[in-house]
C-alpha cells in the first residue's frame, strides 16, 4: 500500500475524552472515530488489525474442532424469557420493538440464540461433542461508556459454545478451549496470564480469565513467584491463619474515649497503633438487610467471597444513613465485640481477625473505641470466614512461593456452564439408553476488538503504538526521504522485493517533510522502519525496530530477505530481531 493512497488521518493532539493511552493513540494514529459514546467507526489500519486477531482465532478454534456460524445480531424477546435474562439482565439490554410490536433485543451475548438453534437440530448423544463459535458485533448499553475500545457499548466478539453428553465430556471440551486460548493470545504476541475467575451464582470451578498484563488494567490478580497459580484477586482462597493463643489471666479491652475518630488513619494517631492493628468494620447492604463485616484496617473486603459465605444475591456498600437507622449503631465507632452491642444486625469476621494478639475496634457507642481486644476471646461467638482481598506477600494457595500482584485488562473468559440455559430452555438430547437429558455447555468469549486496546496498553510510548507484528495492521514501512530518481528507485524495489516474499508493506511515498514520515511511522507502529535516505546510493539503509527502538546502518544487499526472514520469525508471537 501506498501510503499516498492510505486513509490514515493522523492527529496531533488526543481527544479530550481520553482516559487511556490506547484510546489517545487510536483516535490520533487513525484507527478509529467516535460515532456516539461507546460506539466507534473502526477505519482502514483498524480493519486489518481485527482481520488479524480474527484469522489468528479462527485457525486457532477450528484446529480445537469448532465451527464457525453467524447468529442474528437481533433476537427474539420469547428466547429471553425462557432463559429468565430478559427482566433478569437490566438496562445494559438493548430492547426494541418491530412495526408488529414484536419485542426484540440487539443481542449483548448469544446463549439464547445458540441454545434455540442447537435444539432444533441435535437430538442425539452420538452428535456430540458439538462445539459452535461467531464472530460478532455486540451491543450493551453501558451506564458510562469509556476508554475507546476497552468499555464501549458496540463491540466485537467472539462467543463460542460448547455441547456435551456429560459432565466429563464437557471438561475435556472446557480444556480443549483453554488450550487453544493460550495459543491465541502466544501467537498475537501478548503478555498474558490465565488467572482463575470467580464463577458466579452458577458455581464450580472451572471459570478462568485470560488478563493482558497492563499497569492501567481494570484488573487486580496475583500470582506465585515459583509457580503458573495465578488468579483474580476476588476469587483467591486463601488458607485461615491459627487463631492466637492468649493466657486466660489476661486483662480484658478498656473503653476509651476517641472523639472524631471516624477513620482508620485519625484512629491510628489517637491510639498511636498501625492499621495492622485495628479491627476495621465495612457495612453492607445484603438482599436489603444490614451486614457487618469485619477485617485487620490493613485489608479490604472481598466482595465476592462475602456473597457466598452470606449466601446472598445483591451486597452493596451501605448508606450511612440507612445502615444507622436500620441498626441503630453508629456507624464511624462500629465493632464486633459483644452480640448485645450489635443487636440483631448480622456479623462476619475475617479468619486473620482471629489471629491478631491485640486490638483496637470500635465499642458501638458514639466516640468510643476498645483497646485490648483479644479477638480468639472476644470475638468467639461471630462467624468467621476467608472474607478479605488477596495481596503481595500471601503465602500462594498452592502452597509454592507467595503471591505478587498486577493489574490486568481481561480479553478472554472461559466458563463451564452446565444446564444454566439447556434446563430452562428445554433443550435437551436422548442418551445411550433413550433417556432425554440437558446439554451440558461451556461458553468462550474474547474481545476481538477489545485486544486492540489492550496490546495498545502494553506496547507503547511517548512516540506511539508499539504493536506486536501479528497484528500490526502493516508489518514494515520504507520511508523514502530523498526525492531524487535514484532513491525513489531503491525505495520502489525494497517496497517490491517485500511484497513479493509475501511481506505486508506501505511505502510513504508522499510528499511531506522527512519529519512528518518519522513522525506517522513511530505513532501507526509499523514494526520495521527502512529508511532510504542520503546514503542509500552507497548502498546503506537505515533500518529501525520500532519495538526495541534500535536503529542500524545495514546493506542494501540481501536486506529484503533478511527483513523477510526476521518478520515471518515473529508472527508467531516471538520477539522481533533484525
Amino acid at each position: 500500500m501506498r501510503m499516498s493512497k492510505l486513509h490514515m488521518p493522523t492527529l496531533r493532539q488526543p481527544p479530550k475524552d481520553a482516559e487511556l493511552v490506547s484510546h489517545a493513540l487510536m483516535v490520533r494514529a487513525g484507527f478509529i472515530r467516535k460515532a456516539a459514546a461507546g460506539i466507534y467507526s473502526f477505519l482502514p489500519l483498524a480493519v486489518r488489525s481485527l482481520e488479524k486477531v480474527k484469522r489468528i482465532v479462527r485457525e486457532e478454534l477450528e484446529e480445537a474442532g469448532a465451527q464457525e456460524v453467524l447468529l442474528p445480531i437481533v433476537t427474539p424477546a420469547e428466547l429471553w424469557h425462557e432463559s429468565g435474562r430478559w427482566n433478569e439482565y437490566g438496562p445494559e439490554l438493548l430492547r426494541v420493538t418491530d412495526r408488529k410490536g414484536g419485542e426484540f433485543c440487539i443481542g449483548p451475548t448469544h446463549e439464547e440464540a445458540i441454545v434455540d438453534v442447537v435444539r432444533r437440530d441435535v437430538g442425539s448423544h452420538k452428535q456430540l461433542p458439538l462445539n459452535l463459535y461467531q464472530i460478532q458485533t455486540k451491543f450493551r448499553d453501558e451506564m458510562r461508556p469509556r476508554a475507546g475500545l476497552m468499555r464501549g457499548r458496540e463491540f466485537v466478539m467472539k462467543d463460542a459454545y460448547s455441547f456435551d453428553a456429560d459432565e466429563a465430556s464437557a471438561v475435556v471440551s472446557y480444556q480443549a478451549m483453554f488450550e487453544a486460548y493460550v495459543r491465541i493470545f502466544t501467537r498475537i504476541g501478548l503478555d498474558f496470564r490465565p488467572v482463575e475467575a470467580d464463577s458466579g451464582n452458577i458455581g464450580g470451578t472451572l471459570s478462568h480469565e485470560f488478563q493482558v498484563l497492563a499497569d492501567s488494567g481494570e484488573d487486580r490478580i496475583v500470582s506465585s513467584d515459583k509457580s503458573d497459580y495465578a488468579a483474580n484477586v476476588e476469587t483467591v482462597a486463601l488458607a485461615a491463619p491459627a487463631p492466637a493463643v492468649f493466657d486466660a489471666d489476661v486483662a480484658p479491652f478498656e473503653v476509651v474515649d476517641t472523639p472524631g475518630t471516624k477513620t482508620i488513619v485519625s484512629l491510628c494517631k489517637v491510639m498511636s497503633c498501625d492499621p495492622a492493628d485495628v479491627i476495621r468494620a465495612v457495612a453492607f447492604n445484603a438482599d436489603g438487610a444490614p451486614l457487618l463485616v469485619f477485617v485487620r484496617g490493613d485489608r479490604e473486603v472481598n466482595d465476592v467471597k462475602v456473597k457466598k459465605v452470606a449466601r446472598v444475591a445483591v451486597l452493596e456498600i451501605a448508606e450511612a444513613a440507612w445502615f444507622a437507622k436500620a441498626t441503630g449503631l453508629p456507624v464511624g465507632y462500629l465493632g464486633p465485640v459483644g452480640g448485645a452491642g450489635l443487636g440483631a444486625t448480622r456479623a462476619l469476621v475475617d479468619a486473620e481477625v482471629l489471629a491478631m494478639t491485640s486490638a483496637v475496634c470500635g465499642a458501638n457507642e458514639k466516640q468510643r473505641h476498645l483497646r485490648g481486644v483479644v479477638p480468639a476471646r472476644d470475638l468467639a461467638g461471630l462467624q468467621s470466614a476467608d472474607l478479605r482481598m488477596a495481596t503481595d506477600g500471601d503465602p500462594s494457595p498452592d502452597g509454592a512461593g507467595t503471591l505478587r500482584t498486577h493489574r490486568g485488562i481481561e480479553v478472554g473468559h472461559v466458563f463451564y456452564l452446565g444446564t444454566k440455559y439447556s434446563q430452562p430452555m428445554r433443550a435437551t438430547f436422548l442418551d445411550e439408553a433413550g433417556k432425554e437429558q440437558p446439554f451440558e455447555m461451556g461458553c468462550y468469549g474474547i474481545g476481538i476488538s477489545r485486544i486492540l486496546s489492550a496490546a495498545i496498553e502494553q506496547g507503547n510510548d511517548q512516540r506511539g503504538i508499539i504493536w506486536p507484528v501479528a497484528i500490526a495492521p502493516y508489518e514494515v514501512a520504507v520511508l523514502c526521504l530523498a526525492g531524487d530518481d535514484a532513491n525513489v528507485a531503491i525505495a520502489e524495489e525494497l517496497y517490491a522485493g517485500l511484497r513479493r516474499e509475501g511481506i505486508e508493506a506501505v511505502l510513504d511515498d508522499r510528499d511531506v517533510r522527512p519529519g512528518v514520515k518519522f513522525n506517522d511511522a513511530d505513532l501507526i507502529g509499523w514494526p520495521v522502519q527502512l529508511v532510504v535516505g542520503r546514503k542509500a546510493t552507497d548502498g546503506l539503509i537505515e533500518v529501525k525496530v520500532r519495538h526495541t527502538g534500535e536503529r542500524s546502518e545495514q546493506a542494501l544487499l540481501g536486506l529484503i530477505g533478511r527483513t523477510a526472514g526476521a518478520i515471518r520469525a515473529a508472527r508467531d508471537g516471538s520477539a522481533l530481531s533484525l
